[in-house]
């Protein structure tokens, strides 16, 4: 071991910064599972308690904060089909669903495992390879993004549920919505109607909130009109630990969800949203059966969790070796070391190559501290979700609105968050997935922008995405996966046999 490692392990293993990462991880859990909160407000409002703390116990508590932030946005999107936040959106369908019927104990120990094991693979990624990983993310240009994240496009039509013909109307409303706002290229107002409120474009989060909260409010106030009883979120919390059989199927979705996770963390701006909802679409064809999934599948729980918490220690390689952020969480951390003169990059493994491993260690002990702090406390942080709903509901209510307020102090995004509120409403009783709309908002942004950079770069040759063997690869891909998801039931080759009409010999007898 060298001494940069065993220093930073130290550094990381002190009583102190262990005490900051536990309440980072404690407050992360509650921040997560708050509607209408992010990981990113959370760390916000803690960061300036941190400009009198030593730096490795600042970095500690922040990291406990990431960490738990991304495990507790899966509370509330179980109980409540509520993400917490925007990369829980994947486990609300499997998770409520279990929840539903009695089992949201269950439902939250995959979580919680899931989370663990997504977060110890990232670290060990973290750990050996980082240097290795960041090369291979500097190497992408614009037209390699491109290709990734219509790859990414593509798993629209694994949402489809019923009617493909919905989801592809979904997806392209939402990528409608996301040319609102200025020319990602040329900088120009588009479809602002002279607002200028409107010239920033529809924040993801504002659009998730109205998307997700609005209906599910309106449809407890829809029963408590009625007179139904409210449902029991939290019912069925005797059995939290995983089953065997549990982890048996936990297997293929946490394998698949955390190599997707750390790979797609390295690049920058990919997030974890994208990362889980390939994950679950992925671990969805890979299933025995792919019918169960959003029905209370296991591995609908477990793949997008692993795949979120496995972003956590990808977005922190090119942080770490590059100084570029990879997600916007990792972009305050940036700024909370810059605070204490210290400069993330290469030069920080070898002018402070104790602190750099510093930081890696208390990521483990993040995990480490996710995984004690929500199964020992699961029942008391539930109980914030299961009071009574006359107190639940406005309660909520007022956090959508402080959350979409806050997000760009503007209340125009409030009025936004209601719109969206609107548009869930009329998609829900339309009978079309909301999922494909989320998908667009997420990435239709960058398409369009690596898309009209790698055309602007190569004066309009469409070839530029085919010399390229990482776009051609994710091209591919993307042909693969729209022709899996379109295949007809026992695939294309019995539905040509069909079609040829039945044997010679069949027609003789």
């Amino acid at each position: 071991m060298s001494p940069d490692v065993a220093a930073g392990l130290g550094q990381a293993s002190a009583l102190s910064s262990l005490i900051a990462t536990g309440c980072g991880s404690l407050i992360g859990l509650v921040v997560g599972m708050l509607p209408g909160m992010t990981i990113s407000s959370g760390i916000i409002i803690v960061l300036p308690l941190t400009f009198v703390l030593d730096p490795q116990i600042s970095i500690a508590l922040l990291l406990g904060l990431y960490v738990g932030g991304m495990m507790g946005g899966s509370f509330s999107a179980i109980l409540l089909n509520i993400p917490g936040t925007p990369s829980a959106a994947a486990t609300a369908s499997d998770g409520h669903a279990m929840a539903r019927r009695g089992e949201a104990g269950r439902a939250l120990g995959i979580a919680i495992g899931a989370s663990f094991v997504g977060g110890m693979v990232s670290f060990l990624g973290l750990f050996l390879i980082a240097p290795l990983l960041a090369d291979v993310a500097l190497s992408f240009r614009t037209a390699d993004m491109f290709a990734l994240v219509f790859f990414g496009l593509t798993i629209v039509c694994s949402f489809a549920g019923a009617s493909l013909i919905k989801a592809l109307l979904s997806a392209a409303l939402g990528l409608a919505i996301v040319t609102i706002g200025q020319d990602p290229v040329m900088g120009t107002a588009r479809f602002t109607f002279g607002e200028t409120e409107m010239l920033a474009g529809v924040h993801f989060l504002t659009a998730m909130i109205g998307l997700f909260a609005i209906p599910q409010l309106v449809e407890n106030l829809g029963d408590a009109a009625r007179g139904r009883p409210a449902q029991r979120i939290a019912r069925g919390m005797r059995q939290v630990l995983p089953r065997l059989s549990d982890l048996r199927a936990m297997r293929m979705p946490v394998a698949v969800g955390s190599a997707t996770g750390a790979a797609l963390g390295v690049l920058p701006g990919v997030g974890g949203p994208i990362a889980a909802f390939i994950a679950y679409d992925y671990s969805r064809r890979l299933s025995r059966d792919g019918t169960e999934y959003g029905r209370g599948a296991v591995g609908g729980i477990a793949a997008p969790e692993s795949a979120n918490n496995g972003v956590t220690g990808g977005a922190l390689i090119p942080m770490m070796t590059l100084g570029i952020p990879g997600d916007p969480v990792t972009a305050i951390l940036i700024g909370a070391l810059m605070v204490h003169g210290l400069a993330p990059g290469p030069l920080l493994f070898v002018e402070r190559g104790d602190f750099a491993f510093g930081i890696i260690f208390s990521f483990l002990w993040a995990n480490i501290f996710n995984l004690v702090i929500a199964f020992a406390g699961l029942r008391v942080l539930v109980r914030l979700l299961a009071t009574p709903r006359p107190l639940l509901m406005p309660t909520i209510a007022v956090l959508c609105v402080v959350g979409s307020f806050a997000l760009r102090n503007s209340l125009f995004d409030v009025a936004v968050m209601f719109a969206f509120g609107l548009i869930g409403l009329a998609m829900r009783w339309a009978a079309m997935p909301v999922v494909p709309l989320l998908l667009a908002l997420v990435l239709g942004r960058q398409v369009e922008e690596n898309l009209r950079i790698s055309l602007t770069g190569s004066q309009g040759d469409p070839t530029v995405f085919l010399t390229s063997p990482i776009a051609l690869t994710f091209l591919t891909l993307s042909v693969v996966s729209v022709a899996w998801s379109l295949r007809p039931p026992g695939g294309w080759i019995a539905s040509l046999k069909g079609r040829r009409g039945p044997p010679p010999e069949e027609l003789e007898s």
